[in-house]
């Protein structure tokens, strides 16, 4: 059985958010080609543990995705829990995600993305 959701760590090398933000886009083009039902995000939550930079950036841009139509849910990884009625709905669209080790771990480092 082929892996439906694919693993994108934006924080690998340190990138700036811009870089990031144009490596989620490229990845999120990509995944649609294929027709994966989800990715999910790797994007840290900063140092400080207030928020990082790449954080702040994707979840922006992807909750602009959202909005557009363009992507259909986003969950925030601290929200990714089987109390979420997203989390619910993302189960649906994508039952591997019922098998994520993040499940319930409210982990600020991802976010999910349903396409």
């Amino acid at each position: 059985m082929a892996i439906s959701v694919k693993e994108l760590n934006l924080e690998q090398g340190m990138p700036a958010a811009d870089v990031a933000l144009r490596w989620l886009e490229a990845e999120l083009n990509a995944a649609r080609k294929m027709r994966r039902p989800a990715l999910k995000v790797i994007h840290g939550y900063g140092s400080s543990g207030k928020g990082g930079k790449i954080r702040t950036a994707c979840r922006k841009y992807l909750r602009e995705q959202a909005a557009a139509g363009r992507v259909r849910l986003v969950i925030a990884g601290e929200e990714f829990s089987i109390f979420s009625e997203e989390t619910r709905r993302s189960f649906a669209l994508c039952g591997e995600l019922r098998q994520d080790g993040d499940l319930d771990r409210e982990n600020r480092g991802v976010t999910f993305v349903l396409l």
